[in-house]
């Protein structure tokens, strides 16, 4: 079961809500794993058991709570693995739960008529290689020779590729996986064409993840931490979901570095002016910034921005988060 989560009067998910949520699930099932900034997956198996009901009664029970509780809106994809549940869950209305039916021919119906690029694990460049031999869908992907997709995009991937094409995810749910990541999003007025404010919206979140994991302070997720690696999801105006992460060439928590690899996320997406509702932004596989290595710069304006950076997490350590702004953003 998976669940994507948004406030009732809009806006992104707040801390204490989507604590509250997972909190609700775990009172369920022991199996939860957290998607941030706005989703959870949770192994139910033993929960439908226990409670004698099937998974769509269950989903409603959730979804009642949740909004009686902590006013938020869950969508809940219903299926027999992570990846088909994630699926759903993304097409599934607010409010409402979708089933995928665990049968083979309903699962391939699902998948059928869904692009290539839908496919977990299944990035840009591998789409357009599929797409350059004709495999521009799941179904046509699924219907082609194993052997034949080892030999497209090597051994492994391709064994993988044509697994999940058949609705197969051998992922388990990892129960406290959100240890590991920190998110922040920014949900727009109304869908946004702009590139520019698209780009500042960008600038505001990697802000935001580099002060926090920058930023001393016990008890606190993210704190005094690096992240390897990036992630960016778009969100648009006819509910498509975009994912994109990028692997770091080394630890960080530089907000300008994680602002150019931001920025390149996004213009691999290739929008050109789509409708966008919300953009979301993940820094993933943490570890300890004293753990970290770091490639020593000859460039003196990088090492007077690390100092800048340090001054300004420092003021508003004391002064509040928004004692300091770029004029950017303050704009």
């Amino acid at each position: 079961m998976c669940l994507r989560l948004r406030p009732v009067g809009g806006g992104p998910l707040g801390a204490e809500a989507y604590a509250g949520v997972l909190a609700l699930l775990g009172g369920l099932t022991p199996a939860v794993q957290a998607l941030p900034p706005d989703g959870a997956l949770a192994d139910v198996r033993g929960a439908l058991r226990y409670f004698g009901c099937d998974a769509v009664r269950l989903a409603a029970v959730i979804r009642v709570r949740a909004l009686a509780l902590y006013g938020v809106d869950a969508a809940v994809g219903v299926a027999g693995n992570p990846m088909l549940a994630r699926a759903a869950a993304r097409e599934a209305r607010p409010g409402g739960t979708l089933l995928i039916p665990d049968e083979p021919a309903a699962v391939r119906e699902f998948l059928a008529g869904k692009p290539v690029g839908a496919l977990d694990g299944v990035g840009p460049k591998a789409a357009r290689t599929l797409c350059s031999y004709g495999l521009d869908s799941v179904g046509r992907v699924a219907a082609a020779p194993p052997a034949a997709l080892r030999r497209i995009l090597g051994a492994r991937l391709g064994r993988e590729v044509h697994e999940r094409a058949l609705g197969i995810d051998r992922t388990p749910v990892r129960p406290g996986s959100a240890a590991r990541t920190i998110a922040a999003e920014r949900a727009f007025g109304l869908d946004e064409l702009d590139p520019v404010r698209h780009r500042r919206a960008l600038l505001s979140l990697t802000e935001e993840l580099g002060a926090r994991l920058r930023t001393q302070g016990p008890g606190e997720q993210g704190r005094g931490q690096v992240c390897r690696t990036l992630s960016l999801t778009v969100r648009c105006a006819d509910r498509t979901t975009l994912t994109r992460t990028r692997t770091l060439g080394e630890p960080t928590a530089h907000t300008p570095t994680l602002t150019a690899a931001a920025y390149s996320l996004y213009e691999g997406l290739g929008l050109q002016r789509a409708r966008v509702r919300a953009l979301s932004l993940r820094a993933e596989d943490l570890v300890p910034a004293e753990g970290a290595a770091r490639q020593l710069s000859l460039d003196p304006e990088d090492e007077k921005a690390r100092r800048l950076e340090a001054v300004t997490d420092r003021v508003r350590a004391r002064f509040g988060p928004h004692a300091i702004a770029r004029g950017t953003l303050a704009a």
